[in-house]
């Protein structure tokens, strides 16, 4: 079955399983240019914030966004690994584990068809980047 989008589909080609393991999100660095981006990313999900789009809009670009990012980078600071974040690398380590098990379940040939990546809702890498990865 192709992908909604895919005009050129193979029939005669291997199938592929792909699977996506997906997280809430971590800013990029424990920047507050990092955390800025990040903080609206998330902030303006109206899933996230359950409050009238023009007075939302006001209180995150005129307070939050101006206050918060500094203070958020500091505390990222005192978390953050040579490894990075470390939500984002407890997920590239979960999606390893994930790997590895599948090929000892299915064994290798099998498990070579599965295409695993990782993504996070909010930040990078984003789950539209790594679904088109898995086209």
């Amino acid at each position: 079955m192709p992908l909604q989008g895919q005009t050129r589909f193979q029939h005669n080609s291997d199938e592929k399983i792909g699977v996506l393991l997906t997280n809430l999100g971590t800013p990029a660095a424990p920047t507050r240019s990092a955390l800025r981006t990040y903080l609206k990313q998330f902030l303006s999900d109206p899933r996230v914030v359950e409050i009238p789009r023009p007075v939302w809009w006001l209180v995150l670009n005129g307070i939050i966004l101006n206050t918060r990012p500094a203070k958020s980078a500091a505390l990222y600071q005192s978390i953050w690994t040579e490894r990075g974040s470390p939500l984002r690398w407890h997920t590239e380590d979960q999606a390893l584990a994930v790997s590895e098990k599948l090929q000892q379940q299915l064994g290798e040939h099998t498990a070579s068809r599965i295409l695993l990546r990782y993504a996070m809702r909010y930040g990078e890498p984003s789950i539209g980047d790594q679904l088109a990865q898995l086209q």
